[in-house]
């Protein structure tokens, strides 16, 4: 079943971000459109949710204010990844009161990007 609420982030490289989510994320290649040639549009199914990556050429340099978490199995193996792949490391990962570990990074456009894990 798709995400009732699916976020999409816009950029000048959709292959950039497609191996950065695969990489440090899990996410699973879905929807590409169009099948053939250059890509406007990327699903990524990252466990039960769904994030879309679509093509814009004049994609504006400041990535807005829109913060993304994604769950992963264990955030500290996931940092060493976020660099190799493009990212920032904003600081390392911190466990929280509510019970989950949490890293702040962003993607190598510049969103916000937590990521999590349960204690």
């Amino acid at each position: 079943m798709p995400s009732t609420v699916q976020p999409t982030l816009i950029t000048r490289d959709v292959d950039r971000l497609l191996r950065f989510y695969v990489g440090v994320a899990g996410a699973e290649p879905t929807d590409r459109q169009p099948p053939e040639g250059p890509v406007f549009y990327q699903g990524l199914r990252i466990g039960d949710s769904d994030l879309g990556i679509v093509a814009v050429d004049d994609a504006p340099a400041d990535p807005g204010r829109v913060l993304l978490s994604i769950a992963v199995a264990d955030v500290d193996a996931a940092l060493p990844r976020v660099e190799e792949l493009g990212g920032a490391v904003q600081g390392p990962p911190n466990d929280m009161p509510w019970g989950e570990r949490v890293a702040h990074v962003r993607d190598p456009d510049g969103n916000a990007l937590n990521l999590t894990t349960s204690l």
